[in-house]
C-alpha cells in the first residue's frame, strides 16, 4: 500500500506542463485547506456562541455540509499528482520498467474512464439543482455551489490523468525507469529516509555535502 512517491523533473513539454498544471493543483489545494480552517473556526464560534450566550451560529450544519464538496474535493488533483492516493501495489511493486508502465497505464486509463463517467453523472446533478432551485433545509442556503464543484475538480483530474498517461506512454516508448510528469512509488526505505530528512529540516544538498 502506497502512499508516497516522487515525481520528476527535465526540460521536455511534458514536464513544463506537468509543473505548471502543479501549481494550480497547488493553489485548489491550499484553498480546501482554507476552507478546512474556515469550518474549523466556525464550529468554535457555535459551539462559543451556544455554551456562552445561548446563541448558536444561524445555518451551521448547512454550511458545513456545503463545505464538505470543497475540502473534498479541491485537493483531490493535487494528490494524485503526487501519487498519494492509497492503492495496493504489492504485484504492481514487483515490475519493472515496460512492463511496470504498462500496468500503469491501463490503470490509469481505467481511473479517467471512471472519471469521465462521474463527471457526466455529476454535472447532471449539479445542472437539476440549478434548475429546480435546490436549497438547504435549514437557511434555504443554495446547493448548487457545492455540487458544481464535484463536476469541475473531477474534471481538473482527469486532465492530471491526462498528463500521467502521457507520462507512462512516453516511459513504454523510451524503456526507461525514471519517466518524468508521473508518481514514482518509493518502497519503503525511501520513504523512510525521506520522513526522517522532512523532520531533522535537512535538504538533499546539505546530505550530499
Amino acid at each position: 500500500m502506497s502512499g508516497s512517491s516522487t515525481v520528476l523533473e527535465d526540460d521536455s513539454l511534458l514536464s513544463k506542463i506537468d509543473r505548471c498544471y502543479f501549481k494550480l493543483e497547488s493553489l485548489l489545494n491550499l484553498i480546501g485547506g482554507l476552507v478546512i480552517f474556515m469550518i474549523v473556526l466556525l464550529a468554535v464560534a457555535n459551539i462559543i456562541g451556544r455554551k456562552l450566550f445561548g446563541i448558536p451560529v444561524s445555518g451551521y450544519i448547512d454550511w458545513t455540509e456545503q463545505a464538505m464538496a470543497f475540502f473534498a474535493f479541491f485537493g483531490i488533483a493535487y494528490c494524485q499528482r503526487l501519487g498519494g492516493h492509497i492503492r495496493m501495489d504489492i504485484f504492481v511493486g514487483s515490475l519493472r520498467r515496460r512492463a511496470l508502465w504498462l500496468f500503469e497505464l491501463l490503470s490509469t486509463l481505467l481511473m479517467f474512464t471512471i472519471t469521465v463517467v462521474l463527471i457526466i453523472g455529476s454535472y447532471d446533478h449539479f445542472l437539476r439543482a440549478w434548475t429546480n432551485g435546490d436549497s438547504s433545509f435549514d437557511i434555504d442556503l443554495p446547493t448548487w455551489p457545492a455540487k458544481l464543484v464535484v463536476p469541475v475538480m473531477l474534471t481538473v483530474l482527469a486532465v492530471r490523468f491526462l498528463l500521467n498517461i502521457w507520462g507512462y506512454i512516453r516511459a513504454l516508448i523510451e524503456g526507461g525507469d525514471k519517466p518524468v510528469a508521473v508518481p514514482l512509488i518509493e518502497d519503503a526505505k525511501t520513504q523512510a529516509e525521506n520522513e526522517a530528512r522532512t523532520v531533522s529540516g535537512a535538504s538533499v544538498d546539505e546530505e550530499v555535502k
